[in-house]
C-alpha cells in the first residue's frame, strides 16, 4: 500500500499529508518523525472508511512533493496546492471528493452533537497565528464551520456557515454544481497569495475537520468521560 506524501515544512516542523488518503495528516519536528505517525494515521482513515485497515508493514511512504514556507507550520498554518489538485476532475472524482467532504462534515456533527458539556474544557487558553485556540467544544465546532465561506470563498462560490456544518457544507456543493465548468478544476489566485481549487477545498475541509475534530474528540473524553461520546472518525 503505497501512500504519496506531500511535506510542507519550515524550520520548526514537518506537516505531511497524503496525496491519496484525502485529508490525511500527520505533523512532526522532523520529516522521520511525521512519516513514522502515518501508518497509524492511515489506519484510523481506513476505518473511518470503513475500508480494510492495512498493518503498518504495508504502508510504504513514498514523499513526492516537498515545500518550504514561512508559515507556521507547527500550529498547522498552511497554504500548500498538491501538484495533483491542479488537474482536471472526472465526475465520479468530484463525487467521490464531495462525498468524503460531506461525511467529514456529518460526522464532526454527529461529533459535537454527542459531548454532554459544550462550554467547559480542561484545556488552557493559548494563542496562535489566527487568534485564541479554540478550547471548548462549542468554540471547536464554531471554528471548524466558519471556516465553510471562506474555503468556498476562495473559488467563488458565495454560500453561508449556518445554520450548520453539514447543511452550510451542502449549500456550497450545490452553487458549485450550477456552474457548467466546474469539472476544469480551475486554480483560483485566492488571498493571502494563497492558490486554490476545488480539489483543494475539499481536500482542506476534511483536513481541518479531523484536526479539530480529533481535539475536541480528546478534551471531552477527558472532561465528560468517554462512555456516551461518538467516536465516528476512529481516532485512539
Amino acid at each position: 500500500m503505497l501512500i504519496k506524501a506531500i511535506d510542507e515544512f519550515n524550520s520548526e516542523g514537518h506537516l505531511i499529508y497524503a496525496e491519496n488518503y484525502i485529508g490525511a495528516f500527520a505533523r512532526g519536528r522532523t520529516q522521520r518523525e511525521a512519516l513514522n505517525k502515518f501508518a497509524s494515521e492511515v489506519q484510523q482513515y481506513t476505518r473511518w472508511l470503513r475500508k480494510a485497515v492495512p498493518s503498518a508493514e504495508e504502508c510504504q511512504i513514498s514523499v513526492v512533493q516537498e515545500k518550504s514556507t514561512s508559515l507556521r507550520i507547527e500550529d498547522a498554518d498552511s497554504d500548500v496546492i498538491f501538484d495533483s489538485e491542479k488537474q482536471l476532475l472526472t465526475r465520479s472524482e468530484y463525487l467521490e471528493l464531495k462525498q468524503l467532504a460531506l461525511k467529514s462534515a456529518d460526522d464532526f456533527l454527529r461529533l459535537y452533537n454527542s459531548i454532554p458539556d459544550k462550554f467547559n474544557t480542561v484545556l488552557q487558553p493559548r494563542k496562535t497565528f489566527y487568534g485564541n485556540v479554540p478550547i471548548t467544544a462549542k468554540e471547536m465546532y464554531e471554528h471548524t464551520k466558519n471556516v465553510n465561506s471562506y474555503y468556498f470563498g476562495e473559488i467563488n462560490i458565495p454560500v453561508t456557515n449556518e445554520p450548520d456544518i453539514l447543511s452550510c457544507r451542502r449549500e456550497g456543493f450545490e452553487k458549485l454544481e450550477h456552474r457548467t465548468d466546474f469539472l476544469l478544476n480551475t486554480v483560483y489566485d485566492g488571498s493571502c497569495d494563497e492558490q486554490w481549487s476545488l480539489r483543494k477545498v475539499c481536500r482542506r475541509f476534511i483536513w481541518h475537520d479531523r484536526i479539530h475534530a480529533k481535539a475536541m474528540y480528546k478534551m471531552a473524553v477527558k472532561l465528560c468521560g468517554g462512555q456516551n461520546i461518538m467516536n465516528p472518525f476512529y481516532f485512539t
